[in-house]
């Protein structure tokens, strides 16, 4: 289930935010990272609230005063967010709210407990919002889209 989350983060955060300046790799990067976890046979702190507050504050702290840092890094935690919202796991209060009902992290991801065909549906949405992502940004020009790895950033005259 990577497009799905790829996908559709980078279309909320630019619907919500709409900064072309943030580093929109990064947000893609927080919104795949707790799919490590799945690989692991189990989730754990990537896939909880305390998780992904805890990757805010070090980006906080650890970018004071330093602002195109913390442009580049906040995209990370947002990414986390976003993944959390995405795979349904605030509807598990015991993972979500992990370490706060108890010290257990029992049972499979929210990722692997999907039936075949709501994941195909999922990726499809995901491809979707990938489309319209390149198409919004002209990532088809060999210049924008360079910039774009290069950077993380959009283009500020198709805004």
């Amino acid at each position: 289930m990577l497009l799905w989350f790829v996908g559709l983060s980078l279309a909320v955060v630019w619907s919500v935010f709409r900064s072309p300046a943030l580093d929109y790799r990064m947000v893609a990067l927080g919104s795949v990272l707790p799919l490590v976890e799945v690989v692991a046979g189990r989730p754990f702190v990537l896939h909880t609230l305390v998780g992904a507050v805890g990757a805010l504050v070090i980006v906080m702290l650890a970018t004071r005063r330093r602002r195109l840092a913390r442009r580049r890094w906040l995209g990370l935690p947002i990414g986390l967010f976003l993944h959390l919202a995405l795979d349904g796991v605030w509807s598990d209060r015991r993972l979500f709210w992990w370490p706060f009902g108890g010290w257990s992290l029992q049972g499979g991801a929210p990722e692997s407990s999907r039936p075949l065909g709501l994941i195909i549906l999922m990726e499809l949405a995901g491809a979707g919002a990938l489309v319209w992502w390149w198409r919004r940004w002209s990532l088809n020009d060999r210049s924008r889209r360079s910039e774009f790895l290069r950077t993380g950033r959009l283009g500020r005259d198709l805004d």
